[in-house]
């Protein structure tokens, strides 16, 4: 499109908007504005209001909006004052200002619902839909999502539509109704891909379809937006989709975990967006976040989360917390347990439950009664309808993880129980719910010694080693040897250990590197040494290998007290009387 030749410049400004080229527009009306004598209609004053929220500005953009309403309103414009108002609830809601945003939805209503039908009324529909499905009324939600749609065919608009078909799908997910839902939200993100929808409906559909999968636990679908989606926020950015040879926002690299100083890491910071930036980018970029996990990207995941903290803007610090929690994860998994509980903490502050997280990060500096505490006030606390079936999911494999630990094996039974008939429950195959169920029966099974527990735990590798997701899939591994020693096949066992051995070192799992390389130097028959137990003999291995009594606590998942009382035995069975002449003893009788 050829710029304007006039030099207005509220038609500037206008054409600009057009073209999505929200910064531009922005910065000439914000000019303009400043002088009283020049006046702005309703409809330049919306412009000023959309340019501003695209720009990072989103004060400036209820403030446009709120001058733009009383426009309407004084030329008796009820469909430009009802869609005002609705545009001033959502972003009322989005600063946490559910009072006003109540006021202004209520106001939206009043405008529209006794004009004949228009586009407008699109919204209201929408947001009756998303009441109707909180209070877990279906059947009323569905309907509001059909008159959506009829309403958009009747104006044919490709941006309604879209957000009908979004809209309808996740109310089909959330009544269960799983491959119904899935269709329409391809249906929906196909007109995404084409490029025929505006900039914001864009990233509003990227936004909800990527938390959509992962709330439904369709992995390869979120790996696949989620792409996308960091294709379409990637600079320079116009508004539009991308050729394909887009930057994919790659993030930086990651500072040295072995430096950082914990009670600095992802430290929150000013989330704003630079003008001509696209602000959907931090929200897209938290959800890469968590699919970055998944596929053992750490490195990248944390930084990535770090770039996401910066980007978020401030009406979105849902994606925040979530990427602080992700951070999180990882940083815990790696051992980096202060670190961790760092960004757990800044997941908090932003309105987030760090679960099942913070209890398995209990449970690895030895608390497990914290942890029992923290997964199952988590686990109570979603006892109402709730359509985040990962997260249910999620949960409970973290309850029959820690009942493990803590030796309840009823406990830990009924949790894997729950968990694989949330994965039976649903429609359809869903592989990430199933391998999550397949590693927790089998573990139970193997805690309770039968004999069948090689059979889920086998289905549950194939399961992670098919999503591509490598951490849960070494896990398995390490129950696999188990459960291979356990049947007399020493051979399997170190082959499942040595495997999950290389994976944990790659990810930089450390202290379940070093279990699992304690395991292997324990795989052997043959009689101890000096007496020692099993156990002792599993101390002395990491304390050779340079761990504290605090990393060997969260290696062995035991308390460091429990480690003190171990080594005391170990130096007076070998008679020695530091660590230094004990890790000589391990040398000099092939215990490492």
């Amino acid at each position: 499109m050829s710029a304007p030749t006039t030099t207005d410049p509220v038609a500037r400004a206008r054409d600009a908007a057009a073209r999505e080229s929200w910064a531009e527009a922005y910065e000439l009306l914000h000019d303009h504005d400043r002088h009283p004598e020049r006046g702005l209609t309703a409809d330049d004053l919306s412009v000023l209001a959309d340019s501003a929220w695209w720009s990072g500005h989103v004060d400036e953009s209820v403030a446009a909006r709120l001058r733009a309403h009383a426009a309407y309103l004084a030329a008796d414009d009820h469909r430009g004052a009802g869609l005002t108002s609705w545009w001033l609830y959502y972003e009322y809601a989005g600063l946490g200002r559910p009072a006003a945003a109540a006021g202004w939805l209520h106001r939206a209503r009043h405008h529209l619902e006794d004009l004949p039908d228009c586009p407008e009324q699109c919204f209201l529909a929408m947001t009756a839909a998303e009441e109707a499905s909180a209070h877990g009324d279906h059947e009323s939600a569905l309907a509001a999502t059909r008159r959506m749609t009829a309403l958009a065919l009747a104006c044919g608009s490709p941006d309604l539509l879209a957000l009908a078909r979004q809209s309808e799908s996740r109310v089909l997910l959330a009544a269960g109704r799983r491959a119904e839902g899935l269709a329409l939200l391809d249906e929906a993100m196909c007109a995404v891909s084409a490029g025929e929808l505006s900039g914001m409906v864009t990233g509003w559909l990227y936004c909800l379809a990527l938390t959509q999968c992962m709330e439904a636990a369709d992995f390869a679908r979120a790996v696949e937006w989620t792409n996308a989606a960091m294709e379409w926020c990637a600079p320079p950015w116009t508004g539009r989709p991308p050729d394909g040879n887009a930057d994919t926002g790659t993030a930086p690299e990651a500072e040295d975990p072995d430096t950082e100083d914990p009670s600095a890491a992802l430290a929150p910071l000013p989330m704003t967006v630079p003008s001509g930036e696209n602000p959907f980018r931090g929200v897209c970029r938290a959800h890469r976040v968590e699919v970055l996990d998944l596929l053992g990207a750490w490195a990248l995941a944390e930084a990535e989360a770090r770039q996401a903290c910066r980007e978020v803007p401030v009406d979105c610090l849902e994606s925040a917390a979530a990427a602080y929690y992700a951070a999180g994860d990882v940083q815990r998994r790696q051992g980096r347990l202060e670190a961790a509980a760092v960004s757990y903490g800044h997941a908090h502050e932003l309105g987030r439950i760090p679960q099942p997280g913070l209890a398995l990060l209990r449970l690895a500096q030895g608390r497990a009664d914290a942890a029992v505490a923290g997964v199952d006030l988590a686990l109570a606390c979603r006892n109402d309808p709730d359509h985040d079936v990962l997260g249910r999911a999620r949960l409970l494999a973290a309850r029959t993880e820690v009942a493990l630990a803590v030796r309840d094996l009823p406990g830990a039974a009924k949790a894997a129980a729950d968990l694989a008939a949330l994965a039976g429950a649903a429609d359809g195959d869903v592989p990430l719910l199933r391998a999550l169920a397949d590693t927790a029966l089998g573990s139970v099974a193997l805690a309770e010694r039968r004999p069948g527990a090689l059979l889920p735990l086998r289905r549950a590798l194939a399961g992670w080693l098919e999503l591509r997701v490598p951490y849960e899939a070494a896990q398995v591994r390490m129950l696999l040897a188990a459960a291979c020693r356990a049947a007399g096949d020493e051979e399997a066992a170190r082959l499942e250990l040595g495997t999950a051995r290389a994976v944990f070192e790659r990810l930089g799992a450390v202290p379940d590197a070093r279990r699992a390389a304690a395991l292997l130097g324990g795989g052997s028959r043959r009689r101890l040494p000096g007496g020692l137990t099993a156990r002792e003999a599993e101390v002395l291995r990491l304390v050779a290998s340079g761990g504290t009594n605090k990393d060997i606590a969260g290696a062995l998942v035991i308390s460091e007290h429990t480690v003190a009382r171990h080594l005391n035995n170990i130096f007076a069975k070998l008679g020695v009387g530091s660590r230094t002449s004990a890790t000589a003893y391990a040398y000099a009788h092939g215990l490492v």
